[in-house]
C-alpha cells in the first residue's frame, strides 16, 4: 500500500506551513507607528501585518487621557458583539491609562478569534464607526 501523489502534496504543504510557523514569537505594535488611535483602519492593518501566531504579543500604545480622545481596549466575546459593538459581556483588558509609555501588552495565548475594540466615545462611537476595532486569529506553531 503506497502513498498517493495527492497525500504527498498535502504532506509537503503541511511541512511548508509548519516550517513557516516555527519562528520565534513576535511582538507587534497595533497600528504600527500610528499606534491605537481614532480614525485608523485596523482591518487593513491586520491584513498587512498578519498572520499572527499563538504566543505573539500585541502592543496597544495610546496616550493617556488629556484634552484629546481617551482610548481603552476591550476583548469582545464573539463575532456578533464585534459586529454590533456590544460591550455588555466584553472584558476590559486595558483602561484609558495603560496605553502610555511602552503600551499595554496582550499575548495571544490560545487559538481562536480575538475581537478587540475601543469602548470610548458616546455610545461606543470609536467602535461603532468602525475606526477602532479589529480581530486576530492566531495560528498554532507546529513543532515536530
Amino acid at each position: 500500500m503506497g502513498v498517493s501523489y495527492g497525500s504527498q502534496g498535502f504532506i509537503l504543504i503541511l511541512v511548508a506551513v509548519s516550517l513557516f510557523a516555527l519562528g520565534e514569537a513576535k511582538t507587534v505594535v497595533v497600528g504600527g507607528s500610528q499606534g491605537w488611535r481614532y480614525g485608523f483602519n485596523y482591518t487593513h492593518w491586520t491584513l498587512k501585518n498578519g498572520p499572527f501566531y499563538i504566543k505573539d504579543t500585541l502592543v496597544f500604545k495610546y496616550d493617556p487621557p488629556s484634552n484629546t480622545r481617551a482610548h481603552d481596549v476591550y476583548l469582545l466575546p464573539n463575532l456578533w458583539s464585534y459586529i454590533t459593538c456590544d460591550f455588555r459581556r466584553a472584558k476590559l483588558v486595558a483602561n484609558a491609562t495603560q496605553g502610555g509609555g511602552e503600551g499595554f501588552k496582550f499575548v495571544l495565548n490560545q487559538w481562536g478569534p480575538h475581537y478587540f475594540a475601543c469602548g470610548q466615545g458616546a455610545n461606543s462611537s470609536h467602535c461603532n464607526q468602525g475606526l477602532m476595532k479589529f480581530f486576530a486569529v492566531p495560528w498554532p506553531r507546529w513543532h515536530f
